[in-house]
């Protein structure tokens, strides 16, 4: 995304923009030591090396960089437009929050703007606040995402972390929004939420209702973590018993010595023990051996179901083992279990070698 050739066509786009764009200078501090760089300070890198070659005062630089936005056509590479922002605009605090608005249709300002937060948090979530009643999806999803306390890759908002509240009027304005861009960026803000105050998160839910289809949307994706840790709370909210009466019969692994690349298979069956038909919630947990020993847990989702009484449910589940870069397989003993409800009601294991 930010190599040779895409810095000369920034270069060449910032000439044409601004023909006092120092080019010379520019791709020297981009292209200079550019194999070493990882591909975030490959971004940070571009900003600072715009600073050094756009002439003028910050205003100036900003608005060269607003015209350039349009014809980057790489979502990512923009984001160093914002990054630009961040790092350079946090006394030219409106010019700056309006800056991050536009900036954020051709690549998210949800990193950029967490720096303002951090700055004037009370200032920052009125003006994003406004955002949620955007016309444009993108800017809507910019006030949630942007201050989610949790942010996969961005820093973490601590004071929100600690109280969750002030983001709340954000929450709500988008708690039915119709674009499902911006729907799952609630649900996982709220999901973020969850990690620290379950209690709290469940309790705005209930308030909010789940009978249109929307927010019921948000609600059960914002509440996954609760429910594959069988919180009470958050498993009545959607109507599943903290305790199933089901039993588990025959749940097994096909085969129980398996190589990285090979599928582990298992299979059982649910058959249910009450009186009247009850809502399940069915997923799989793999405790993965970890590198120095010991186990990770994972929960993986597998079905949901309305069981009536006397009634069963076959379980089959086929799921190759192979290393992600979020993921590396280890060798030795995993356990298996299947949940129901949040609660373990079968175990299994095998062996995973590998090369």
């Amino acid at each position: 995304m930010f190599d040779a050739s895409r810095y000369r066509r920034l270069a060449a786009d910032l000439s044409a923009l601004d023909p006092r764009f120092d080019r010379k200078r520019f791709l020297a501090m981009t292209l200079r030591g550019l194999g070493e760089r990882s591909l975030l300070e490959r971004l940070h890198q571009t900003t600072l090396a715009c600073d050094a070659a756009l002439p003028g005062d910050y205003g100036e630089k900003l608005a060269v960089l607003r015209r350039l936005a349009p014809r980057i056509g790489h979502p990512f590479v923009a984001i160093f437009t914002s990054d630009f922002v961040s790092r350079y605009g946090l006394e030219h605090f409106d010019d700056s929050l309006e800056a991050l608005r536009f900036f954020t249709r051709f690549g998210s300002s949800e990193f950029a703007v967490r720096a303002f937060i951090e700055h004037d948090q009370d200032r920052t979530l009125a003006v994003m606040t406004t955002w949620a009643s955007d016309t444009d999806e993108h800017v809507r999803r910019l006030a949630t995402e942007g201050s989610r306390p949790r942010l996969p890759w961005g820093r973490r908002l601590s004071n929100l972390v600690r109280d969750p509240a002030p983001t709340l009027p954000i929450l709500t304005r988008l708690r039915s929004d119709p674009s499902l861009y911006v729907r799952k960026s609630v649900a996982n803000h709220l999901n973020d939420i969850s990690k620290d105050h379950p209690k709290w998160m469940v309790a705005q839910l209930r308030r909010w209702g789940i009978t249109h289809p929307h927010t019921a949307w948000i609600a059960k994706r914002a509440a996954r973590t609760l429910i594959k840790a069988g919180h009470p709370a958050a498993l009545r909210l959607f109507r599943f018993n903290a305790r199933p009466a089901v039993q588990v019969v025959g749940f097994r692994v096909v085969r129980q010595n398996l190589e990285l690349g090979e599928a582990l298979e298992f299979l059982g069956t649910v058959n249910s023990t009450a009186p009247r038909t009850q809502r399940l919630v069915i997923d799989y947990v793999v405790h993965y051996v970890k590198q120095r020993g010991g186990t990770a847990r994972k929960v993986f989702k597998l079905t949901e179901a309305d069981l009536a009484p006397k009634k069963s449910i076959a379980i089959r589940k086929r799921q190759v083992l192979r290393d992600f870069t979020t993921r590396k397989h280890h060798p030795g003993l995993h356990r298996i279990e299947l949940q129901i409800n949040g609660t373990v009601a079968a175990k299994a294991h095998f062996v995973l070698r590998t090369a």
